[in-house]
Protein backbone atom coordinates (compact mmCIF):
# COMPACT_ATOMS: atom_id res chain seq x y z
CA UNK A 1 0.00 0.00 0.00
CA UNK A 2 1.16 3.61 -1.12
CA UNK A 3 1.47 6.96 1.10
CA UNK A 4 -0.14 10.12 -0.42
CA UNK A 5 0.87 13.94 1.51
CA UNK A 6 -1.14 16.51 0.37
CA UNK A 7 -0.67 20.28 1.99
CA UNK A 8 -1.73 23.48 2.91
CA UNK A 9 -0.96 26.78 4.98
CA UNK A 10 -3.98 28.72 6.41
CA UNK A 11 -4.15 31.94 7.16
CA UNK A 12 -4.77 31.83 11.27
CA UNK A 13 -4.11 30.83 14.46
CA UNK A 14 -3.54 27.62 15.65
CA UNK A 15 -6.31 27.42 17.96
CA UNK A 16 -9.37 28.46 14.89
CA UNK A 17 -7.43 25.90 12.87
CA UNK A 18 -8.05 23.14 15.32
CA UNK A 19 -11.37 24.48 16.34
CA UNK A 20 -12.54 24.43 12.70
CA UNK A 21 -10.77 20.74 12.17
CA UNK A 22 -12.39 19.10 15.05
CA UNK A 23 -15.66 20.61 15.61
CA UNK A 24 -19.35 19.02 14.25
CA UNK A 25 -20.44 22.18 13.21
CA UNK A 26 -18.12 23.29 11.15
CA UNK A 27 -16.97 20.18 9.54
CA UNK A 28 -20.10 20.06 7.66
CA UNK A 29 -18.97 22.89 6.14
CA UNK A 30 -15.85 22.02 4.32
CA UNK A 31 -15.75 18.29 4.40
CA UNK A 32 -16.48 17.79 0.75
CA UNK A 33 -14.57 17.83 -2.38
CA UNK A 34 -16.33 20.35 -4.73
CA UNK A 35 -19.84 22.51 -4.85
CA UNK A 36 -22.09 20.05 -5.86
CA UNK A 37 -21.00 17.38 -2.72
CA UNK A 38 -22.31 18.45 0.97
CA UNK A 39 -21.61 16.57 4.41
CA UNK A 40 -24.85 16.46 5.96
CA UNK A 41 -24.01 14.63 9.25
CA UNK A 42 -21.33 14.69 11.56
CA UNK A 43 -20.37 12.18 14.18
CA UNK A 44 -16.83 13.18 15.75
CA UNK A 45 -15.49 11.59 19.13
CA UNK A 46 -11.88 13.13 18.98
CA UNK A 47 -9.65 10.79 21.53
CA UNK A 48 -8.00 7.57 21.21
CA UNK A 49 -10.38 5.05 20.40
CA UNK A 50 -12.90 7.09 19.38
CA UNK A 51 -14.74 7.17 16.63
CA UNK A 52 -16.51 9.33 13.59
CA UNK A 53 -18.66 9.13 10.74
CA UNK A 54 -18.75 11.36 8.37
CA UNK A 55 -21.81 11.85 5.73
CA UNK A 56 -20.40 12.68 2.52
CA UNK A 57 -23.64 12.95 -0.40
CA UNK A 58 -23.53 14.80 -3.65
CA UNK A 59 -26.37 17.44 -3.71
CA UNK A 60 -28.36 16.11 -6.56
CA UNK A 61 -28.79 13.19 -4.13
CA UNK A 62 -27.24 10.39 -6.76
CA UNK A 63 -24.18 9.55 -4.80
CA UNK A 64 -23.29 9.25 -1.12
CA UNK A 65 -21.01 7.41 0.92
CA UNK A 66 -20.37 7.23 4.94
CA UNK A 67 -16.41 8.09 5.64
CA UNK A 68 -15.54 6.04 9.03
CA UNK A 69 -13.01 5.28 11.24
CA UNK A 70 -11.59 5.42 14.84
CA UNK A 71 -8.75 7.84 16.22
CA UNK A 72 -5.69 6.10 17.62
CA UNK A 73 -3.71 9.31 18.52
CA UNK A 74 -5.18 12.61 19.23
CA UNK A 75 -2.45 15.44 20.60
CA UNK A 76 -4.33 18.79 20.61
CA UNK A 77 -3.72 21.16 18.26
CA UNK A 78 -0.28 19.49 16.95
CA UNK A 79 -1.64 15.70 15.22
CA UNK A 80 -4.58 13.75 14.90
CA UNK A 81 -3.78 9.91 13.71
CA UNK A 82 -6.43 7.61 12.47
CA UNK A 83 -7.78 4.52 10.64
CA UNK A 84 -10.31 3.88 8.81
CA UNK A 85 -12.96 0.99 9.05
CA UNK A 86 -11.10 -0.42 5.52
CA UNK A 87 -8.02 -0.39 7.86
CA UNK A 88 -6.40 2.63 5.78
CA UNK A 89 -3.76 4.94 8.34
CA UNK A 90 -4.16 8.69 8.28
CA UNK A 91 -2.43 11.46 9.88
CA UNK A 92 -2.78 15.19 10.05
CA UNK A 93 -0.49 17.67 11.31
CA UNK A 94 -0.74 20.74 12.19
CA UNK A 95 2.66 23.21 12.98
CA UNK A 96 2.10 26.92 13.52
CA UNK A 97 4.14 29.22 11.28
CA UNK A 98 3.61 32.32 12.09
CA UNK A 99 0.42 33.85 11.32
CA UNK A 100 -0.37 30.56 9.47
CA UNK A 101 -0.53 26.91 10.54
CA UNK A 102 0.87 24.43 7.84
CA UNK A 103 -1.37 21.86 7.47
CA UNK A 104 0.14 18.19 6.26
CA UNK A 105 -2.37 15.10 5.79
CA UNK A 106 -0.79 11.15 4.81
CA UNK A 107 -2.89 8.65 4.04
CA UNK A 108 -2.90 4.90 2.71
CA UNK A 109 -4.09 4.71 -0.65
CA UNK A 110 -6.69 2.83 -1.44
CA UNK A 111 -7.29 0.08 -4.54
CA UNK A 112 -10.82 1.55 -6.26
CA UNK A 113 -9.02 5.20 -7.49
CA UNK A 114 -6.06 5.84 -9.41
CA UNK A 115 -3.13 7.50 -7.18
CA UNK A 116 -3.61 10.84 -9.03
CA UNK A 117 -7.67 10.74 -7.98
CA UNK A 118 -7.61 10.31 -4.52
CA UNK A 119 -4.83 12.90 -4.10
CA UNK A 120 -6.64 15.34 -6.34
CA UNK A 121 -9.49 14.35 -3.98
CA UNK A 122 -7.80 14.70 -0.57
CA UNK A 123 -6.19 18.16 -1.64
CA UNK A 124 -9.48 19.67 -2.94
CA UNK A 125 -11.11 19.06 0.70
CA UNK A 126 -7.99 20.44 2.28
CA UNK A 127 -8.28 23.09 -0.18
CA UNK A 128 -11.96 23.97 1.04
CA UNK A 129 -11.07 23.64 4.61
CA UNK A 130 -8.41 26.12 3.85
CA UNK A 131 -11.15 28.20 1.78
CA UNK A 132 -13.72 27.70 4.62
CA UNK A 133 -11.24 28.74 7.60
CA UNK A 134 -9.83 32.40 5.80
CA UNK A 135 -13.65 33.33 5.12
CA UNK A 136 -15.05 32.65 8.83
Amino acid sequence: MDRITVKTSVRADIDKVWLYWTKNEHIKNWNFATDEWCCPKVENDLKPNGKFVWRMEAKDGGMGFDFTGTYDIVIDREMISYHLDDSRKVEIEFTPMGNEVNMRETFDTEATYSKEQQREGWQAILDNFKKYVESN
